[in-house]
């Protein structure tokens, strides 16, 4: 994609570039109703969207359906944009631009999540983005959930639910060196050499117990029966098997 000269049809080589005293002229012309201003103004910030998407080129999605998306969000930018705030228009658009192909690829995704939920969580974030200009401050999301209307658990739930997967193999850092992924950042907790060795000694112990007393260890707390299961199970009564679990539990414990 970086590398890309032509997309859906447009050879991004040869795209005009504005400077920002131009783009304020042809702004106030947008504004006052110039339709042909705002068509040489779009053409001339496609660039804009370009840069905008090759952060995203690693999801395995068609190039050119990014650009598309990104392209309305440039023209969503176009008709919000206020001359009156003082900001650069590229500043106010960029994350009109990613918003929209975040929200294209929310909607795409493999991991289907129902309407309600999407649409919790995008009044969630409207809602967070509001808060934020007004209380100066990250909106908590007791303060999201009450404003509304929403209850708390929902709300969480909604926010983790449009979560991107992240691919095990996306690198977080890259230094001269080999590229850290997030999957060297990831722990295992159930195959650590302790949990081996562990295994290996418990292994090693149920071999040291009678064929009864394993067999008894192995319905009480591999299948989860009950003692009075047990008993039923091997004709034996409940005392016995009480008495047989706890010496191979004893003696098992000395051996590991």
């Amino acid at each position: 994609m970086a590398n890309k000269v032509e997309i859906c049809g447009v050879n991004t080589a040869k795209l005009p570039v504005y400077k920002d005293a131009e783009m304020q002229e042809m702004l106030r012309a947008i504004k006052a109703g110039d339709e042909q201003v705002r068509e040489k103004f779009i053409t001339g910030n496609l660039r804009l969207v370009l840069s905008v998407i090759q952060r995203f080129n690693n999801r395995g999605e068609n190039p050119d359906d990014l650009f598309q998306v990104g392209c309305i969000g440039l023209i969503k930018a176009l008709d919000n944009f206020d001359l009156s705030h003082g900001v650069k228009f590229s500043t106010y658009a960029v994350p009109m631009i990613i918003g929209e192909v975040r929200r294209y690829l929310r909607d795409n995704n493999s991991i289907r999540v129902s309407r309600s939920l999407r649409d919790i969580a995008y009044k969630a974030l409207q809602a967070k983005e509001r808060l934020s200009n007004e209380l100066s401050r990250e909106p908590s999301i007791t303060e999201i959930a009450e404003d509304i209307e929403v209850e708390r658990e929902d709300v969480v739930l909604a926010l983790d639910s449009i979560q991107e997967p992240v691919s095990l193999f996306e690198p977080v850092f890259h230094d001269d060196g080999d590229a850290i992924f997030v999957m060297d950042q990831v722990q295992d907790t159930k195959n650590t050499d302790e949990r081996w060795i562990e295994n290996i000694s418990l292994s090693e112990a149920m071999n040291k117990l009678s064929q009864r007393e394993r067999h008894i260890l192995q319905m009480r707390f591999f299948e989860g029966k009950t003692q009075m299961e047990v008993a039923e199970e091997i004709s034996i009564s409940q005392a016995q098997v009480s008495r047989l679990e706890k010496n191979a539990l004893k003696y098992m414990r000395k051996y590991v």
